[in-house]
């Protein structure tokens, strides 16, 4: 089996890779010659949680993709330090430590010195969309029904018979961003203590209640108390399921799932608006208007799915046997599998166990990590230009002069669409091992529509044009899975993960809160002056994407100098001793 090789010196790229390189020339594992770096992000490692070589060791790679024909060969690749910075004695004992210090869940499981194929490796990714991702979906699917039926219900006049008019709407839908804004960090906290697999299900069922009493809403003030309370009880949800999918992904697989997990955005917009089409026509039975059959038969589903979610989602790879799951997930060996891989990752997702409460000192260290914020910035902003859109789309319909039940079908394509180049915009990043600029692809693409939408002539007056339009610009490519993916990377702690996904999703919330006061009713039916708010908005988003892709460049280059100062003997001890945590520790360096 071919000794481990030196990893090259840090960098700053932007997704992952592999690599392994010429042979040790030092033969003695202790030496801290054959210790490795702070991995470039251009390699699928540990990213800042292993130590640099000696400046003297090759930094030749190559390609762990191809294919070795025997096991021997194959489990050879895993020995490379690139895969497997736990190969190094010093990194391993203080990793073990930490897991032991932790109360980690998957301690017992950890082995530096287990190998596995390719073949078994696919297999169990395979087995995990299946089972973790798909589940995922589901419930992603459930808190889309039941936050994204309003603008259904109001195609089948809604206001006119609750007595409202559009800036109540817009005050509902404030109501409810700032009551899941309040939520969001609450929530993360109440999941770490409780865990995801107990607390996730429980939100669904809650909520889910709340959805079906919007059926006997009588008029202004039910409508408020129903969106606050739906804000308040899903506020949260979407960081704890990231939180409960880092368990058994890896940080490059992750942006992909998260990106099947978004397609849930278009695709519960497609089938809910089907199901609209039907529920709609539904107007009169029982003496009910067609929008109370529809929250009524939408929060069922929504509680099936929430009472099923106790029974789908195990704690952790460990804990997949229970007494109405006998046999698990996995077979031992695969329970090891699942859980080096990611270790090896990223050996910080071991430092907590999954049901342990974050300390205060815990989260005020994540809350003052200004090296975050340009993430946060990014989620105040570049959301913003597409939602007015989006929130008025079905009003606007109607204006058009669409019928109710055709006004429902429209909004079909753009959902279709935007399923393709959300997909794809998130492989181009896989591909192109880039986040920044291709996350920015999205401003780029909804810039021209806004400003079409502020100079065009023809808007409202040509119906099909209007349509057009507003539909290409809600087409756009969503970024929101390789921002996500992105702040829980750089975040580094599972810990800090957990806050940081929380505050993340807070900026988001706060983008839409802003949103709802772009489109005004003095401003309807052209919205000039809201437009132009958009346009400006739209190029401040830009100027943000290029000001974190810099800020991040600098970040890595100035850790550079100080680790590169070290002796070898100095960084050996750095990671042996320090107590700085998550990315703000020297060997760490940040995804761009």
């Amino acid at each position: 089996m071919s000794q481990p090789s030196p990893l090259p010196p840090p960098g700053s790229g932007a997704g992952s890779g592999s690599g392994s390189g010429t042979p040790n020339p030092n033969p003695n594992p202790n030496s801290n010659s054959s210790l490795p770096t702070p991995t470039d992000e251009k390699k699928t490692a540990s990213y800042g949680t292993v130590i640099s070589p000696s400046p003297s060791t090759s930094p030749d790679t190559k390609n762990f993709s191809t294919s070795s024909s025997s096991d021997l060969s194959e489990a050879s690749e895993y020995n490379d330090l690139t895969r497997n910075p736990f190969l190094d004695p010093v990194v391993a004992a203080h990793w073990r430590k930490v897991y032991d210090e932790a109360d980690y869940e998957c301690r017992e499981v950890f082995d530096p010195t287990v190998t596995w194929t390719e073949e078994e490796e696919k297999a169990i990714i395979r087995r995990l969309d299946f089972r973790a991702c798909a589940w995922a979906i589901v419930m992603f699917f459930a808190l889309q029904v039941d936050r994204g039926n309003l603008s259904q219900a109001l195609a089948d006049g809604m206001l006119d018979d609750l007595g409202l008019n559009t800036n109540d709407y817009n005050y509902g839908n404030v109501i409810f961003l700032v009551s899941f804004l309040c939520a969001e960090l609450p929530s993360q906290l109440l999941s770490k203590k409780l865990g995801p697999d107990r607390w996730i299900p429980m939100q669904i069922v809650l909520w889910s209640v709340v959805a079906i009493s919007q059926c006997s809403l009588t008029g202004r003030g039910s409508f408020f108390a129903t969106r606050c309370l739906l804000g308040l009880i899903e506020g949260g949800f979407i960081p704890d399921i990231v939180l409960w999918l880092s368990y058994f992904y890896t940080s490059r697989e992750l942006p992909i799932r998260l990106s099947y997990f978004w397609t849930t955005l278009s695709t519960t917009s497609i089938v809910t608006s089907l199901m609209a089409f039907g529920l709609l026509h539904m107007r009169g039975i029982n003496g009910w208007a067609g929008w109370q059959w529809l929250f009524l038969v939408e929060g069922l589903i929504t509680l099936c799915i929430g009472l099923a979610s106790f029974f789908m989602m195990p704690a952790s790879a460990v804990q997949t046997k229970t007494w109405f799951r006998p046999n698990g997930w996995f077979t031992d060996r695969e329970v090891s599998i699942v859980v080096n891989r990611v270790l090896r990752d990223d050996p910080s997702k071991g430092d907590m166990h999954n049901r342990e409460a974050i300390t205060p000192k815990r989260l005020w260290e994540t809350l003052k990590d200004y090296d975050l914020w340009p993430l946060y910035a990014i989620g105040l902003v570049a959301y913003i230009p597409q939602t007015p859109v989006n929130y008025y789309l079905t009003l606007t319909l109607r204006r058009l002069g669409f019928s109710a039940f055709n006004t429902n079908l429209l909004v079909i394509p753009s959902s279709v669409v935007h399923i393709i180049t959300l997909l794809l915009l998130t492989r181009l990043s896989d591909i192109l091992k880039e986040r920044t600029f291709v996350a920015m692809l999205q401003s780029l693409w909804t810039l021209p529509c806004i400003l079409t939408l502020r100079f065009w002539p023809g808007l409202i007056e040509n119906a099909w044009g209007t349509y057009a339009l507003m539909s290409v610009l809600l087409s756009y490519p969503y970024c929101h899975a390789i921002l996500v993916a992105w702040t829980s990377k750089n975040a580094n702690n599972v810990g800090a993960r957990s806050v940081s996904a929380a505050l993340y999703n807070m900026s988001v919330q706060l983008g839409n809160v802003v949103a709802n006061f772009i489109y005004l009713d003095y401003d309807k039916p052209y919205y000039h002056d809201g437009n132009t708010k958009l346009i400006v908005i739209n190029f401040l988003a830009i100027g943000v994407f290029l000001f974190t892709k810099a800020y991040y460049v600098w970040r890595n280059k100035q850790k550079d100098r100080v680790w590169n100062a070290m002796t070898e003997e100095q960084k050996a001890e750095y990671i042996k001793t320090t107590k700085v945590q998550g990315s703000r520790r020297l060997d760490f360096r940040f995804a761009h």
